[in-house]
C-alpha cells in the first residue's frame, strides 16, 4: 500500500493561494493589458512560505530552478517579441508550483486554455456582452491578446487537477 502522492498533496495546499492570484492576473490583464508584478511576486511569496510546508526540502529546492529557468526563456520569448514581460514573468513564477513529471500535463492545459481564452476574448469583443466591461484596454488591443486570461486559469487548473488527483 502506497502512501498519498506528494504532487498532490503540495498542489492541494498550494492550490487555496494561489488561485486568488491566478484570478487577479486573468482580470487585470483584460481589463489594463498588463500582469501587475505585486501578482508575480505574490506567487514567488507564496511558493517559499508555503513550499516549505507542502514539499519535501529537496524538492522544493529543486523546483526553485524551474522559476529561473523558465525567467531565462521567457525574456529571450520577450526581447523576441513572442509575448510580454508580464507573461514571462508569470510563467516564470508559476513554475515551481508544477512538478517536473506534470509539465507535460501542464503545457497541454496551457495550450488548451490559450486556445479557449482567444476564441472566447474574440468572440465577446465583437457581441453585446463586451458592454458588462466597458472600459477594458484588452477590447482596443488590436493584435494583442491578454496572456493572463489563459495563464491564470491554466496554473489554478494544473494545481486543481493535480491536487485532486485528475493530472
Amino acid at each position: 500500500m502506497t502512501g498519498p502522492d506528494p504532487s498532490a498533496q503540495a498542489a492541494l495546499w498550494f492550490l487555496p493561494f494561489v488561485l486568488p492570484v491566478c484570478l487577479w492576473v486573468a482580470w487585470s490583464d483584460l481589463r489594463i493589458m498588463k500582469i501587475p508584478n505585486r501578482a508575480v511576486l505574490a506567487l514567488v511569496v507564496i511558493y517559499l512560505v508555503i513550499g516549505l510546508i507542502a514539499l519535501p526540502l529537496p524538492d522544493y529546492g529543486w523546483r526553485l530552478t524551474h522559476l529561473a529557468v523558465l525567467l531565462a526563456v521567457g525574456l529571450v520569448a520577450n526581447a523576441a517579441g513572442l509575448m510580454g514581460a508580464g507573461d514571462a514573468k508569470f510563467i516564470a513564477a508559476a513554475g515551481p508550483f508544477v512538478a517536473l513529471p506534470d509539465a507535460g500535463k501542464a503545457a497541454l492545459i496551457l495550450a488548451i486554455t490559450l486556445l479557449a481564452g482567444l476564441l472566447t476574448h474574440r468572440i465577446v469583443r465583437v457581441s453585446p456582452l463586451r458592454r458588462l466591461a466597458p472600459g477594458w484596454a484588452s477590447w482596443q488591443a488590436r493584435g494583442k491578446f491578454p496572456m493572463g486570461l489563459a495563464l491564470g486559469p491554466a496554473l489554478a487548473l494544473s494545481l486543481g487537477l493535480a491536487a485532486f488527483g485528475a493530472a
